[in-house]
Protein backbone atom coordinates (compact mmCIF):
# COMPACT_ATOMS: atom_id res chain seq x y z
CA UNK A 1 0.00 0.00 0.00
CA UNK A 2 1.64 3.04 -1.24
CA UNK A 3 2.41 5.64 1.94
CA UNK A 4 0.57 8.79 2.25
CA UNK A 5 1.31 11.68 0.71
CA UNK A 6 2.04 15.12 3.06
CA UNK A 7 -1.19 16.68 1.21
CA UNK A 8 -3.40 13.22 2.43
CA UNK A 9 -2.02 13.46 5.60
CA UNK A 10 -2.71 16.70 6.45
CA UNK A 11 -6.04 16.76 4.29
CA UNK A 12 -7.01 13.68 7.01
CA UNK A 13 -5.99 15.55 9.54
CA UNK A 14 -8.13 18.42 9.09
CA UNK A 15 -10.67 16.36 8.48
CA UNK A 16 -10.39 14.12 12.05
CA UNK A 17 -10.64 17.64 13.49
CA UNK A 18 -14.36 17.69 12.73
CA UNK A 19 -15.18 15.40 15.47
CA UNK A 20 -13.49 17.74 17.90
CA UNK A 21 -15.40 20.93 16.46
CA UNK A 22 -17.67 19.96 14.17
CA UNK A 23 -18.17 22.55 11.26
CA UNK A 24 -22.01 23.37 12.20
CA UNK A 25 -20.59 24.24 15.97
CA UNK A 26 -18.82 27.26 14.25
CA UNK A 27 -22.03 28.88 14.61
CA UNK A 28 -22.33 28.82 18.21
CA UNK A 29 -22.23 31.99 20.13
CA UNK A 30 -20.46 33.07 23.82
CA UNK A 31 -22.47 31.14 26.15
CA UNK A 32 -24.58 33.70 28.58
CA UNK A 33 -21.71 35.12 31.00
CA UNK A 34 -21.36 38.47 33.62
CA UNK A 35 -19.97 40.43 30.23
CA UNK A 36 -19.56 44.44 30.61
CA UNK A 37 -18.49 45.81 27.11
CA UNK A 38 -17.95 49.13 28.66
CA UNK A 39 -15.85 47.87 30.68
CA UNK A 40 -13.54 46.52 27.85
CA UNK A 41 -13.91 49.55 25.85
CA UNK A 42 -12.49 51.21 28.84
CA UNK A 43 -9.96 49.16 29.69
CA UNK A 44 -8.91 49.62 25.76
CA UNK A 45 -8.36 52.87 26.47
CA UNK A 46 -6.29 53.03 29.22
CA UNK A 47 -2.40 54.34 27.70
CA UNK A 48 -4.11 56.59 25.39
CA UNK A 49 -3.60 59.99 24.97
CA UNK A 50 -5.94 61.69 27.26
CA UNK A 51 -7.61 63.85 25.50
CA UNK A 52 -8.25 61.91 22.16
CA UNK A 53 -9.79 59.48 24.01
CA UNK A 54 -13.12 61.75 23.31
CA UNK A 55 -12.24 61.39 19.58
CA UNK A 56 -12.20 57.88 19.52
CA UNK A 57 -15.33 57.13 20.75
CA UNK A 58 -16.30 60.25 18.62
CA UNK A 59 -15.61 57.83 15.75
CA UNK A 60 -16.60 54.75 16.84
CA UNK A 61 -20.47 56.25 17.93
CA UNK A 62 -20.91 56.75 13.99
CA UNK A 63 -22.87 53.42 13.84
CA UNK A 64 -22.77 49.75 15.00
CA UNK A 65 -20.27 48.98 12.26
CA UNK A 66 -17.92 51.87 13.44
CA UNK A 67 -18.10 50.75 16.99
CA UNK A 68 -17.35 47.26 15.57
CA UNK A 69 -14.14 48.67 13.66
CA UNK A 70 -12.90 50.32 17.09
CA UNK A 71 -12.91 47.57 19.53
CA UNK A 72 -11.53 44.33 18.35
CA UNK A 73 -10.22 43.78 21.76
CA UNK A 74 -14.44 42.71 22.53
CA UNK A 75 -14.87 40.05 19.98
CA UNK A 76 -11.48 38.55 20.94
CA UNK A 77 -12.80 38.47 24.13
CA UNK A 78 -15.73 36.56 23.01
CA UNK A 79 -13.97 34.24 20.49
CA UNK A 80 -12.35 32.79 22.94
CA UNK A 81 -15.57 31.57 24.08
CA UNK A 82 -16.37 29.46 21.38
CA UNK A 83 -15.04 26.23 19.75
CA UNK A 84 -12.39 25.97 17.15
CA UNK A 85 -10.76 23.73 14.84
CA UNK A 86 -7.29 23.56 17.08
CA UNK A 87 -5.39 25.41 14.11
CA UNK A 88 -3.35 27.73 15.62
CA UNK A 89 -0.93 29.91 12.79
CA UNK A 90 -0.33 33.55 12.51
CA UNK A 91 -3.80 35.52 12.06
CA UNK A 92 -4.28 39.23 11.34
CA UNK A 93 -6.28 39.48 14.56
CA UNK A 94 -8.47 42.24 13.07
CA UNK A 95 -9.33 41.35 9.59
CA UNK A 96 -12.49 43.44 9.44
CA UNK A 97 -13.23 44.57 5.32
CA UNK A 98 -11.79 48.12 6.23
CA UNK A 99 -8.47 46.45 6.83
CA UNK A 100 -7.74 45.48 3.10
CA UNK A 101 -7.22 47.42 0.28
CA UNK A 102 -4.87 48.54 -2.76
CA UNK A 103 -1.59 49.75 -1.80
CA UNK A 104 2.09 49.24 -3.88
CA UNK A 105 4.06 46.67 -3.69
CA UNK A 106 8.04 47.17 -4.13
CA UNK A 107 8.08 46.93 -7.42
CA UNK A 108 5.52 49.67 -7.67
CA UNK A 109 2.97 47.11 -9.27
CA UNK A 110 -1.00 47.95 -7.25
CA UNK A 111 -1.98 44.43 -5.51
CA UNK A 112 -4.82 44.00 -3.10
CA UNK A 113 -4.38 42.65 0.87
CA UNK A 114 -4.51 42.90 4.45
CA UNK A 115 -2.96 46.55 5.24
CA UNK A 116 -3.59 46.46 9.33
CA UNK A 117 -1.73 44.41 11.44
CA UNK A 118 -1.71 45.92 14.38
CA UNK A 119 -3.48 42.97 16.53
CA UNK A 120 -1.23 39.87 14.71
CA UNK A 121 -0.36 37.38 16.79
CA UNK A 122 -0.82 33.47 16.43
CA UNK A 123 -4.72 32.35 17.12
CA UNK A 124 -7.22 29.98 15.60
CA UNK A 125 -7.88 31.05 11.77
CA UNK A 126 -11.59 31.53 12.49
CA UNK A 127 -11.44 34.30 14.23
CA UNK A 128 -10.43 36.46 11.16
CA UNK A 129 -12.48 34.37 8.96
CA UNK A 130 -15.36 35.57 11.67
CA UNK A 131 -14.04 39.18 12.30
CA UNK A 132 -14.17 39.52 8.26
CA UNK A 133 -17.82 37.91 8.18
CA UNK A 134 -19.68 40.20 11.19
CA UNK A 135 -18.06 43.26 9.35
CA UNK A 136 -20.15 42.44 6.39
CA UNK A 137 -23.15 41.75 7.90
CA UNK A 138 -22.98 44.99 9.95
CA UNK A 139 -21.78 46.85 6.59
CA UNK A 140 -25.07 45.35 4.95
CA UNK A 141 -27.41 46.33 7.29
CA UNK A 142 -25.90 50.18 7.13
CA UNK A 143 -26.11 50.23 3.64
CA UNK A 144 -29.79 49.18 4.08
CA UNK A 145 -29.87 45.63 2.39
CA UNK A 146 -31.73 42.81 3.85
CA UNK A 147 -30.87 40.23 6.31
CA UNK A 148 -31.32 37.36 4.08
CA UNK A 149 -28.65 39.68 1.91
CA UNK A 150 -26.76 40.43 4.27
CA UNK A 151 -26.28 36.53 5.32
CA UNK A 152 -26.02 35.58 2.17
CA UNK A 153 -22.59 38.20 2.11
CA UNK A 154 -21.05 36.71 4.56
CA UNK A 155 -21.78 32.73 3.41
CA UNK A 156 -20.36 33.87 0.12
CA UNK A 157 -17.07 35.10 1.48
CA UNK A 158 -16.92 32.18 3.97
CA UNK A 159 -17.08 29.98 -0.10
CA UNK A 160 -14.60 32.06 -1.43
CA UNK A 161 -11.99 31.65 1.38
CA UNK A 162 -12.60 27.84 1.05
CA UNK A 163 -12.40 27.34 -2.25
CA UNK A 164 -9.61 29.54 -2.08
CA UNK A 165 -7.80 27.22 0.72
CA UNK A 166 -8.40 24.39 -1.79
CA UNK A 167 -6.96 25.90 -4.54
CA UNK A 168 -3.94 27.15 -2.23
CA UNK A 169 -3.97 23.17 -0.88
CA UNK A 170 -2.66 21.48 -3.90
CA UNK A 171 0.04 24.85 -4.62
CA UNK A 172 3.99 23.97 -3.35
CA UNK A 173 5.08 26.66 -0.52
CA UNK A 174 7.32 28.78 -2.78
CA UNK A 175 4.24 29.16 -5.06
CA UNK A 176 1.95 30.25 -2.14
CA UNK A 177 4.99 32.24 -0.81
CA UNK A 178 4.78 34.38 -4.29
CA UNK A 179 1.49 34.39 -4.96
CA UNK A 180 -0.58 37.30 -4.45
CA UNK A 181 -3.63 39.19 -5.40
CA UNK A 182 -3.19 41.78 -8.51
CA UNK A 183 -5.53 44.33 -9.81
CA UNK A 184 -6.00 41.39 -13.14
CA UNK A 185 -6.91 39.44 -10.26
CA UNK A 186 -9.58 41.04 -9.20
CA UNK A 187 -10.53 42.18 -12.71
CA UNK A 188 -10.92 38.30 -13.27
CA UNK A 189 -13.14 37.69 -10.60
CA UNK A 190 -15.88 40.38 -10.99
CA UNK A 191 -16.17 38.28 -14.09
CA UNK A 192 -18.67 39.59 -16.43
CA UNK A 193 -20.26 42.67 -14.67
CA UNK A 194 -19.02 45.79 -16.77
CA UNK A 195 -20.01 48.23 -13.70
CA UNK A 196 -17.76 46.83 -11.15
CA UNK A 197 -15.07 46.36 -13.29
CA UNK A 198 -15.58 50.40 -14.33
CA UNK A 199 -15.22 51.05 -10.22
CA UNK A 200 -12.45 48.61 -9.63
CA UNK A 201 -10.23 51.08 -13.05
CA UNK A 202 -11.67 53.91 -10.60
CA UNK A 203 -10.22 52.76 -7.49
CA UNK A 204 -6.92 52.01 -9.05
CA UNK A 205 -6.35 55.32 -10.43
CA UNK A 206 -7.04 56.93 -7.70
CA UNK A 207 -4.24 54.64 -5.74
CA UNK A 208 -1.98 55.39 -8.37
CA UNK A 209 -2.02 58.96 -7.47
CA UNK A 210 -1.83 58.54 -3.94
CA UNK A 211 1.99 59.36 -3.72
CA UNK A 212 4.50 61.05 -1.27
CA UNK A 213 4.45 63.95 -4.54
CA UNK A 214 0.53 64.23 -4.34
CA UNK A 215 0.65 64.18 -0.37
CA UNK A 216 3.14 66.64 -0.19
CA UNK A 217 1.27 69.93 -1.06
CA UNK A 218 -1.71 68.74 1.26
CA UNK A 219 -0.06 68.10 4.34
CA UNK A 220 2.93 70.17 4.24
CA UNK A 221 3.79 73.91 3.73
CA UNK A 222 6.32 76.09 3.74
CA UNK A 223 7.49 78.24 6.59
CA UNK A 224 10.28 81.07 6.89
CA UNK A 225 11.93 79.40 3.75
CA UNK A 226 11.42 75.90 5.35
CA UNK A 227 9.03 73.17 4.53
CA UNK A 228 7.04 71.09 7.11
CA UNK A 229 3.91 70.26 8.10
CA UNK A 230 0.74 71.67 7.96
CA UNK A 231 -1.20 71.89 11.81
CA UNK A 232 -4.56 70.45 11.21
CA UNK A 233 -5.98 70.04 15.04
CA UNK A 234 -6.67 67.35 16.27
CA UNK A 235 -5.75 64.98 13.41
CA UNK A 236 -2.47 66.80 13.01
CA UNK A 237 -0.43 68.70 15.22
CA UNK A 238 3.44 69.67 16.43
CA UNK A 239 3.64 68.49 19.87
CA UNK A 240 4.84 72.04 21.36
CA UNK A 241 2.21 74.38 19.38
CA UNK A 242 -1.18 75.93 20.55
CA UNK A 243 -2.99 72.93 18.66
CA UNK A 244 -1.44 70.16 20.69
CA UNK A 245 -3.26 67.35 22.17
CA UNK A 246 -0.46 65.73 23.90
CA UNK A 247 -0.51 65.85 27.96
CA UNK A 248 2.14 68.31 29.42
CA UNK A 249 4.22 65.44 30.79
CA UNK A 250 3.84 63.41 27.67
CA UNK A 251 7.34 61.49 26.74
CA UNK A 252 7.54 63.41 23.79
CA UNK A 253 7.70 66.78 24.88
CA UNK A 254 10.05 65.75 27.64
CA UNK A 255 12.71 67.50 25.54
CA UNK A 256 12.81 70.45 23.77
CA UNK A 257 13.76 69.69 20.49
CA UNK A 258 12.12 66.10 18.89
CA UNK A 259 15.20 65.67 17.03
CA UNK A 260 16.42 64.30 20.67
CA UNK A 261 13.69 62.18 20.34
CA UNK A 262 13.96 60.93 17.00
CA UNK A 263 17.45 60.71 16.51
CA UNK A 264 18.27 57.76 18.61
CA UNK A 265 15.08 56.22 17.24
CA UNK A 266 16.04 56.20 14.29
CA UNK A 267 18.95 55.03 14.78
CA UNK A 268 17.35 51.54 16.66
CA UNK A 269 14.58 51.47 13.58
CA UNK A 270 17.85 51.08 11.07
CA UNK A 271 19.04 48.04 12.18
CA UNK A 272 15.75 46.64 11.95
CA UNK A 273 16.17 47.05 8.19
CA UNK A 274 17.52 44.90 5.28
CA UNK A 275 21.16 46.25 4.18
CA UNK A 276 20.35 47.89 1.19
CA UNK A 277 17.02 49.63 2.31
CA UNK A 278 19.23 51.15 5.75
CA UNK A 279 21.22 52.50 2.62
CA UNK A 280 18.03 53.63 0.85
CA UNK A 281 17.05 54.98 3.89
CA UNK A 282 20.36 57.00 4.87
CA UNK A 283 19.82 59.17 1.44
CA UNK A 284 16.87 61.01 3.21
CA UNK A 285 16.91 63.32 5.93
CA UNK A 286 13.94 64.43 8.52
CA UNK A 287 12.49 67.81 8.11
CA UNK A 288 9.82 67.62 10.43
CA UNK A 289 8.12 65.32 12.79
CA UNK A 290 4.45 65.72 14.00
CA UNK A 291 1.23 63.58 16.05
CA UNK A 292 -1.33 62.20 13.16
CA UNK A 293 -4.58 60.65 14.01
CA UNK A 294 -5.31 57.55 11.92
CA UNK A 295 -8.48 55.01 12.00
CA UNK A 296 -10.53 54.18 14.27
CA UNK A 297 -9.12 51.53 16.71
CA UNK A 298 -6.10 53.57 16.74
CA UNK A 299 -6.98 57.22 17.79
CA UNK A 300 -5.17 57.85 21.16
CA UNK A 301 -1.84 55.78 20.65
CA UNK A 302 0.82 57.66 20.09
CA UNK A 303 0.88 57.54 16.22
CA UNK A 304 3.85 60.47 14.36
CA UNK A 305 4.19 61.33 10.95
CA UNK A 306 8.05 62.12 9.70
CA UNK A 307 8.53 64.48 6.70
CA UNK A 308 11.50 63.15 5.17
CA UNK A 309 13.28 64.59 1.92
CA UNK A 310 16.01 63.66 -0.07
CA UNK A 311 19.22 65.69 -2.08
CA UNK A 312 16.52 66.45 -4.84
CA UNK A 313 13.96 67.87 -3.03
CA UNK A 314 12.20 64.73 -3.35
CA UNK A 315 9.58 63.72 -0.16
CA UNK A 316 9.14 60.46 1.69
CA UNK A 317 6.68 60.32 4.41
CA UNK A 318 7.08 57.93 7.09
CA UNK A 319 4.43 57.05 9.65
CA UNK A 320 6.05 55.83 13.11
CA UNK A 321 2.78 54.17 15.14
CA UNK A 322 2.87 52.71 18.44
CA UNK A 323 2.44 49.08 18.74
CA UNK A 324 0.57 47.67 21.96
CA UNK A 325 0.39 44.05 23.06
CA UNK A 326 -1.99 42.48 20.87
CA UNK A 327 -6.09 42.22 22.17
CA UNK A 328 -5.38 38.53 21.55
CA UNK A 329 -2.65 37.40 23.93
CA UNK A 330 -4.24 37.50 26.44
CA UNK A 331 -6.46 34.43 24.97
CA UNK A 332 -3.90 32.49 23.43
CA UNK A 333 -0.53 32.72 24.78
CA UNK A 334 2.42 35.19 25.28
CA UNK A 335 4.04 36.75 22.30
CA UNK A 336 7.21 35.10 21.03
CA UNK A 337 8.23 38.74 20.51
CA UNK A 338 9.56 40.88 23.63
CA UNK A 339 9.29 43.85 21.07
CA UNK A 340 5.56 44.45 19.85
CA UNK A 341 6.57 46.84 17.06
CA UNK A 342 8.63 43.40 16.05
CA UNK A 343 5.85 41.03 16.43
CA UNK A 344 3.48 43.39 13.82
CA UNK A 345 6.20 43.56 11.63
CA UNK A 346 6.98 39.85 11.96
CA UNK A 347 3.02 39.57 11.34
CA UNK A 348 2.98 41.52 8.41
CA UNK A 349 6.15 39.80 6.82
CA UNK A 350 4.90 36.71 7.21
CA UNK A 351 0.76 37.42 6.40
CA UNK A 352 0.85 40.19 2.99
CA UNK A 353 2.37 38.82 -0.03
CA UNK A 354 4.91 41.89 0.07
CA UNK A 355 5.37 44.75 2.58
CA UNK A 356 6.92 48.07 2.30
CA UNK A 357 10.26 48.86 1.89
CA UNK A 358 10.81 50.89 4.92
CA UNK A 359 8.71 48.15 7.28
CA UNK A 360 11.10 48.06 10.53
CA UNK A 361 10.45 48.65 14.20
CA UNK A 362 11.93 51.10 17.18
CA UNK A 363 11.95 52.34 20.77
CA UNK A 364 11.31 55.89 21.45
CA UNK A 365 10.78 57.70 24.49
CA UNK A 366 9.74 56.65 27.92
CA UNK A 367 10.46 52.77 26.38
CA UNK A 368 7.43 52.40 23.88
CA UNK A 369 7.26 50.15 21.26
CA UNK A 370 6.60 51.80 17.69
CA UNK A 371 6.50 50.05 13.98
CA UNK A 372 7.82 52.30 11.24
CA UNK A 373 6.40 52.03 7.26
CA UNK A 374 5.56 54.61 4.77
CA UNK A 375 2.25 56.54 5.02
CA UNK A 376 -0.46 56.30 2.37
CA UNK A 377 2.22 55.19 -1.02
CA UNK A 378 -0.68 54.53 -2.89
CA UNK A 379 -2.99 53.30 -0.32
CA UNK A 380 -6.49 52.84 -0.67
CA UNK A 381 -9.04 51.29 1.06
CA UNK A 382 -12.95 50.99 0.45
CA UNK A 383 -15.57 53.75 0.28
CA UNK A 384 -18.74 51.71 1.73
CA UNK A 385 -21.30 54.10 1.51
CA UNK A 386 -20.68 54.11 -2.46
CA UNK A 387 -21.55 50.19 -2.47
CA UNK A 388 -24.32 48.42 -3.84
CA UNK A 389 -25.19 44.45 -3.22
CA UNK A 390 -23.45 43.08 -6.26
CA UNK A 391 -20.02 45.41 -5.28
CA UNK A 392 -20.24 44.44 -1.30
CA UNK A 393 -20.33 40.60 -2.29
CA UNK A 394 -17.83 40.66 -4.74
CA UNK A 395 -15.36 42.74 -2.15
CA UNK A 396 -16.15 40.59 0.46
CA UNK A 397 -14.96 37.69 -1.73
CA UNK A 398 -11.75 39.44 -2.42
CA UNK A 399 -11.27 40.01 1.12
CA UNK A 400 -11.92 36.18 1.31
CA UNK A 401 -9.47 35.45 -1.11
CA UNK A 402 -6.77 37.28 0.60
CA UNK A 403 -7.25 36.25 3.86
CA UNK A 404 -6.83 32.49 2.59
CA UNK A 405 -3.81 33.66 0.84
CA UNK A 406 -2.64 35.02 4.07
CA UNK A 407 -3.64 32.01 6.06
CA UNK A 408 -1.79 29.64 3.81
CA UNK A 409 1.83 31.07 3.75
CA UNK A 410 1.76 31.85 7.46
CA UNK A 411 0.81 28.75 8.85
CA UNK A 412 2.33 26.55 5.85
CA UNK A 413 -0.70 23.93 6.28
CA UNK A 414 -3.49 24.93 4.22
CA UNK A 415 -4.28 21.48 3.45
CA UNK A 416 -5.09 20.78 6.97
CA UNK A 417 -7.19 23.99 6.61
CA UNK A 418 -8.94 22.29 3.50
CA UNK A 419 -9.37 18.85 5.29
CA UNK A 420 -11.30 20.73 8.03
CA UNK A 421 -13.16 23.12 5.69
CA UNK A 422 -14.37 20.23 3.61
CA UNK A 423 -16.42 21.45 -0.05
CA UNK A 424 -19.69 21.72 0.99
CA UNK A 425 -21.69 24.16 2.28
CA UNK A 426 -21.44 23.17 6.22
CA UNK A 427 -19.03 25.90 7.37
CA UNK A 428 -20.45 28.32 5.47
CA UNK A 429 -23.70 28.32 5.98
CA UNK A 430 -22.17 27.88 10.09
CA UNK A 431 -20.25 31.24 9.69
CA UNK A 432 -23.86 32.64 7.74
CA UNK A 433 -25.67 32.28 11.18
CA UNK A 434 -23.05 33.14 13.55
CA UNK A 435 -22.62 36.68 11.73
CA UNK A 436 -25.81 37.39 11.79
CA UNK A 437 -26.20 36.39 15.27
CA UNK A 438 -22.91 37.88 16.23
CA UNK A 439 -23.92 41.29 14.32
CA UNK A 440 -26.97 41.48 16.91
CA UNK A 441 -24.17 41.37 19.69
CA UNK A 442 -22.05 44.24 18.00
CA UNK A 443 -25.72 46.25 18.00
CA UNK A 444 -26.57 45.48 21.55
CA UNK A 445 -23.14 46.61 22.84
CA UNK A 446 -23.20 49.97 20.61
CA UNK A 447 -26.84 50.64 22.24
CA UNK A 448 -25.02 50.32 25.86
CA UNK A 449 -22.21 52.84 24.32
CA UNK A 450 -24.58 55.26 23.19
CA UNK A 451 -26.49 54.93 26.68
CA UNK A 452 -23.69 55.50 28.44
CA UNK A 453 -22.64 58.42 26.02
CA UNK A 454 -25.99 60.59 26.44
CA UNK A 455 -25.86 59.80 30.57
CA UNK A 456 -22.70 61.98 30.37
CA UNK A 457 -20.22 58.97 31.51
CA UNK A 458 -18.02 59.02 28.31
CA UNK A 459 -16.33 61.94 26.76
CA UNK A 460 -17.41 62.12 23.01
CA UNK A 461 -15.92 64.79 20.64
CA UNK A 462 -18.02 64.40 16.91
CA UNK A 463 -15.75 65.20 13.80
CA UNK A 464 -18.06 68.00 13.97
CA UNK A 465 -17.00 69.41 16.74
CA UNK A 466 -13.78 69.09 16.05
CA UNK A 467 -13.98 70.90 12.62
CA UNK A 468 -16.36 73.50 14.84
CA UNK A 469 -13.48 73.66 17.69
CA UNK A 470 -10.75 74.22 15.91
CA UNK A 471 -11.80 76.38 12.89
CA UNK A 472 -10.18 79.96 13.39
Amino acid sequence: MPTPSRFDQLYAEGKARRSACPREAQAELPKPRDRDPIALLQESSAGRVPALIPLRYGRMIASPFSFFRGIALLQAADLAQTPYSGEILPICGDAHLMNYGLFASPERNLMFDINDFDETHPGPWEWDVKRLTVSLVLAARELGFAEAQAKKVAEDATLAYQTHMHKLAQMGTLDIWYRRLTLDDMTIATGNNDALQRRLARVAERARNRTHDRLLPKITEIDNGERRLKDSPPTLFHFQESGSRLPKDDDWLSSADWHESLTPMFKDYRATLKEDRASLFDRFRCLDLAFKVVGVGSVGTRCLVALMEDDYEQPLFLQIKEARASVLERYTSKSKHQHQGKRVVFGQRMMQAASDLFLGWATGPADRHYYVRQLRDMKISAALETFDLATLTAYGEACAWTLARAHAKAGGRSALLAGYLGKGTKFASAIGRYSLAYADQVEADYEAFRREVRAGKLPVETPEEQRQSHTP
